[in-house]
């Protein structure tokens, strides 16, 4: 199936004339699962985030294979001189934080999702604030837009990024360069959670099923088991431009002896969390 999309001029100066070339300069990405990604109609792309990096070195896994995307940024990356008027120029979405703007990210996603073009949502957030560097517990946009448009998810782990550019302070590191390893999923649905984006547990649930299909990724990146998920409601928001400290791991629940079983099965997915109904960027 060919790809229907095409890139606007200026995009494709952009990505292959730009970014793709100062990635190359500074690291070496290895892509895995290209034959994942949908090559005509709109789709979500989701990902973890571990770096500032994140958004180019997943733009290029797309882009490489000749499909633009176009991601959440929060706002204040399109008030950076030229920067700005690249980001602008190249159709991407800013995320007004903290403002009644807020949501108009997610609207103009939608609307792009409908005319068959390519979003991307890191749905964290932010950058990760786990100490161990796996994602978090997400917050809602994605799973919400997804619902309501029925739109399929495209789940991508990445690993190495971080060592190029770290995260909060880390510093730019760009040589010796660096591997950075890119695993995309296969695309999947949320139908089994519904339509309705008023049903708080469905989307939480949702989130839930996103992040742990990223985690997934993560996971086989990594060579390692995750941990429960950093989550900022229950191990505490470290504040801005810092990473937290994870708490010890919520009791598990007490044997009911009414159970046939022998006791009600203890979940392993950590602290029930609330719905982080804001809205996703990049950071």
């Amino acid at each position: 199936m060919s790809n229907t999309r095409r890139m606007t001029p200026f995009y494709r100066f952009a990505a292959r004339g730009a970014i793709i070339p100062f990635l190359k300069a500074v690291s070496k990405q290895h892509v895995t699962g290209a034959e994942n990604i949908p090559r005509e109609g709109g789709f979500i792309a989701v990902a973890n985030h571990l770096s500032n990096l994140d958004p180019l070195t997943a733009m290029r896994a797309l882009v490489d294979e000749d499909v633009p995307i176009y991601s959440l940024a929060k706002s204040q990356l399109f008030e950076i001189p030229i920067l700005g008027h690249v980001f602008r120029a190249g159709g991407q979405i800013p995320v007004y934080r903290d403002s009644a703007d807020a949501g108009n990210s997610l609207v103009e996603a939608e609307r792009r999702l409908r005319a068959g073009d390519p979003v991307m949502i890191f749905p964290e957030g932010t950058l990760s604030r786990d100490p161990l560097q796996w994602p978090m517990t997400g917050k809602t946009g994605a799973a919400r837009l997804a619902m309501r448009t029925g739109a399929p998810l495209l789940p991508i782990g990445q690993w190495g990024a971080q060592n190029v550019l770290g995260a909060y302070g880390g510093g730019f590191r760009p040589f010796p360069r660096k591997d950075v390893n890119v695993l995309i999923g296969k695309p999947f649905h949320l139908t089994e959670y519904g339509s309705d984006i008023s049903d708080r547990d469905a989307v939480r649930a949702a989130t839930a099923e996103i992040m742990r299909r990223i985690t997934e990724l993560v996971e086989q990146l990594r060579g390692e088991k995750a941990p429960r998920p950093f989550d900022m409601k229950y191990d505490g928001d470290p504040g801005k431009g810092n990473i937290g400290v994870r708490r010890p791991d919520p009791p598990m629940p007490p044997a009911d002896p009414d159970d046939g079983a022998g006791g009600s099965a203890a979940s392993s997915e950590g602290p029930v969390t609330g719905d982080g109904s804001g809205e996703e960027h990049q950071s």
